[in-house]
């Protein structure tokens, strides 16, 4: 986690962003979705321009922001994005749309762990997986993604610090205890994982960042 000094000073570093960017942000803003903190996701678009994948399966799309900014950080990749918020699926559609950027992003409208098992019989592997939707499931996500991931691949999974109640569980309101409790758990299944190497970077909410070995 960032204290809101460096993370303003890091937002000052970063290039100018895109005026559709910024239309973007003040819509999740307006609207109450939670999207990707700046900061990383600058950190998840630098991991992209570097590894170059040619497909992405994103887990969570909200209103199509972070998806639109993977493609930006590599515009040769194919991008399915799973949402089960009937309301947020249009809005991304929308916004993908508006952006001309519906041959490279494809939304699925469904659960995700209904929707990722059905990828598992008709969709060719994918180089990064992305998950950022119903913390409460991201082992579940995480397992079900597995059989999808290409070798060498890579699995990112996003807020697995929770504003940084996972380090110090006995502080969180009781309202997030059982949620920060199946985090905690979720990051000590990553990094005992046999077939993958995590490493968690206390960036935004806390970013893991799991290696197929």
């Amino acid at each position: 986690m960032l204290d809101e000094q460096l993370r303003y000073y890091l937002n000052q570093t970063h290039p100018p962003k895109g005026e559709w960017v910024k239309e973007l942000e003040e819509q999740a803003k307006t609207d109450h979705v939670p999207i990707m903190e700046s900061v990383s996701m600058h950190f998840v678009m630098q991991i992209i321009r570097i590894s170059k994948p040619k497909r992405i399966l994103e887990i969570g799309t909200a209103i199509g922001y972070s998806a639109l900014r993977m493609l930006e950080a590599n515009p040769n990749t194919s991008i399915v994005t799973i949402e089960r918020d009937e309301v947020r699926y249009q809005q991304a559609l929308d916004n993908i749309q508006r952006l001309n950027k519906q041959h490279h992003i494809d939304v699925i409208y469904g659960d995700a762990l209904e929707e990722i098992s059905k990828l598992q019989n008709t969709a060719d592997p994918f180089d990064l997986i992305f998950i950022d939707a119903a913390k409460g499931q991201y082992k579940r996500f995480f397992e079900l993604s597995v059989p999808l991931l290409s070798n060498n691949g890579l699995i990112i999974t996003d807020n697995v610090l929770f504003r940084g109640y996972v380090a110090n569980p006995e502080s969180s309101p009781k309202k997030y205890r059982n949620m920060v409790d199946k985090i905690k758990n979720y990051n000590d299944f990553l990094m005992s994982h046999s077939d993958f190497t995590t490493s968690i970077i206390p960036v935004g909410d806390g970013v893991a960042l799991s290696y197929k070995t």
